[in-house]
């Protein structure tokens, strides 16, 4: 993991989860982490609950400007803070390979009624 133009970089596992997972099942998991990381009296993720959840992740390394950089990255609609589907396309937009075969995912996700 390394910070990059302002971006915190991931070695991308996801294609390797939805191979185990599937469309289903990796959805479910990217919603459990949405809750893991999510403010519990807010619903959504903050900087704060970000840097409260940071070590749990392995990312007690990362200063508050790169922990700032990853809600800004995924926030959309500007209000400073993820709810889920920020968090789900944030996470989608940062795997290259999901991005190629999202078609497929979301197709097979419509399918099971996810």
């Amino acid at each position: 993991m390394a910070c990059q133009n302002g971006g915190v970089m991931f070695e991308d596992f996801f294609p390797a989860m939805v191979d185990k997972l599937g469309a289903e099942g990796f959805m479910k998991e990217l919603c459990n982490g949405f809750r893991l990381l999510m403010d519990s009296r807010k619903g959504v993720i903050t900087f704060e609950s970000l840097k409260r959840s940071s070590a749990f992740l392995g990312l007690e390394g990362l200063s508050d400007e790169e922990l700032m950089c990853m809600v800004k990255e995924g926030d959309l609609d500007g209000d400073g803070t993820l709810n889920e589907m920020e968090f789900c396309t944030l996470m989608f937009r940062l795997s290259p390979a999901l991005m190629q075969s999202s078609d497929e995912l979301l197709e097979e996700a419509l399918i099971s009624g996810i």
